[in-house]
C-alpha cells in the first residue's frame, strides 16, 4: 500500500480532519489535505471531497479518509467516482471497518464526526490502514462487477 493519505472535509469534520490530519504524519503517512483548509461554517463538502477522490483515483493504492458530520453525504460524492470504494463509520462494531477492507478493498473511509469522538476516530483509522484485503477471487470479482457498472 501506498503511505499517501488524501484527506478532505467541511466544516463539520473539520476539527477532527485536523486531529487525525496529525495523527497521520506523526505515524509516518504523506498525507495531503483537499481542504477545508479553514473552518468556513457555510462551506460544502463536494467542493473538497471530489479532491481526494480524484487523488486515490490517479494515485495508485492510495486512500482517502473523508470527514462530515454523518459521513454519509460525502462518501455518496466520493463514490461517484470509478475506482473509488467509500465506506462510512459513525461507530458501532470494528467488524464494520474491516470488512470494508477484507471483502470490499475500500480505499476511503467516511468518517461521522458528529458521532465519533478523536480517540474513537484514530482507532477505526489505524484500524482500517491496518487492514489488508483479503484478495479472495470471489471479492476480487464483485470489486470487478461494481467498476463495470
Amino acid at each position: 500500500m501506498s503511505n499517501r493519505i488524501y484527506l478532505a472535509s467541511d466544516h463539520a469534520g473539520f476539527e477532527l480532519k485536523e486531529f487525525i490530519k496529525a495523527k497521520l504524519t506523526e505515524a509516518g503517512y504523506q498525507v495531503e489535505d483537499c481542504g477545508a483548509t479553514t473552518f468556513e461554517k457555510t462551506d460544502d463538502y463536494p467542493d473538497f471531497i471530489q479532491h481526494a477522490a480524484k487523488g486515490v483515483q490517479k494515485t495508485e493504492n492510495s486512500r482517502a479518509i473523508i470527514f462530515g458530520h454523518s459521513g454519509q453525504g460525502e462518501a455518496l460524492s466520493a463514490n461517484r467516482f470509478k475506482g473509488v470504494r467509500a465506506t462510512v463509520y459513525y461507530g458501532g462494531s470494528d467488524e464494520a471497518i474491516t470488512l470494508s477492507r477484507e471483502h470490499n478493498d475500500a480505499n476511503i473511509l467516511s468518517l461521522g464526526a458528529h458521532f465519533l469522538t478523536q480517540e474513537d476516530a484514530w482507532s477505526a483509522v489505524s484500524l482500517w490502514l491496518n487492514t489488508p484485503f483479503s484478495k479472495d477471487e470471489r471479492h476480487i470479482r464483485r470489486i470487478h462487477k461494481i467498476d463495470a457498472l
